[in-house]
């Protein structure tokens, strides 16, 4: 399933790119600075072998860690959020709490459950477990995150539905984000279908260059010239 204002054929296309293309394709259109619009080597991607994770960001905030917290957990509130939401969807969840080295946001009951009303992925600064359960349950459900927490602790949702910041990338509820063992980056939705289109260009781009690295053409002054004179 997916949202009206893409069509299946726009993310099967997308799912086709990897990350950096995708990336490297968004700079062409000079919508934002070269230095914005992705996360830092911080956000790890827990399973690489998958095809590139595309969907809409539905954003909470939560705090797992805070001893003797007795808020309410708010999770209903968070399903309700991701049922709602255009499809696919992707859970991206940041840490408000004193201690995120011990923060745990998921494992394998909540990521089966995310799947199961359309999420294709969880993007977040907190730590997630049962690895292993998560992909034998939730096949092809896609984990950002930096490392594994072994116990969940008491996981208050706190804000829902924010803007929230990833390991320096700003993620705005309904943002598209294209995510794989590259990292994360989000695609400015209004240049979404351009975007595949120059993706292509910049494959062959790479194509040519590599062929030229590999040919009897190869010189130094070449490849100086294709790397614009940079040394």
């Amino acid at each position: 399933m997916t949202d009206s204002l893409l069509s299946a054929e726009t993310f099967d296309a997308l799912r086709r790119i990897d990350s950096a293309t995708i990336a490297n394709a968004i700079e062409h259109f000079e919508v934002r600075d070269p230095v914005t619009g992705y996360a830092s080597l911080e956000l790890r991607c827990q399973f690489p072998e998958q095809e590139p994770m595309v969907g809409f960001a539905v954003t909470a905030t939560q705090d797992t860690t805070s001893a003797g917290d007795d808020r309410a957990l708010r999770l209903p509130e968070v399903l309700d959020m991701v049922h709602a939401a255009p499809k696919p969807a992707i859970l991206v969840v940041q840490y408000t709490g004193a201690d995120r080295l011990r923060s745990c946001v998921a494992g394998d009951m909540f990521c089966t459950a995310l799947q199961k009303l359309g999420a294709v992925g969880l993007v977040t600064d907190m730590g997630s477990r049962d690895f292993g359960g998560i992909q034998r349950r939730a096949p092809g459900f896609q984990l950002f995150c930096p490392g594994a927490v072994v116990s969940h602790g008491y996981g208050a949702f706190t804000n829902l539905d924010i803007t929230v910041s990833i390991y320096g990338l700003t993620i705005q509820p309904g943002d598209l984000l294209h995510g794989d063992v590259n990292g994360v980056v989000s695609i400015p939705l209004a240049i979404a279908e351009d975007v595949i289109v120059q993706a292509q260009r910049v494959l062959e781009g790479e194509r040519t260059y590599f062929d030229f690295l590999a040919s009897d053409q190869f010189s130094f002054e070449g490849l100086r010239r294709r790397m614009g004179g940079q040394e």
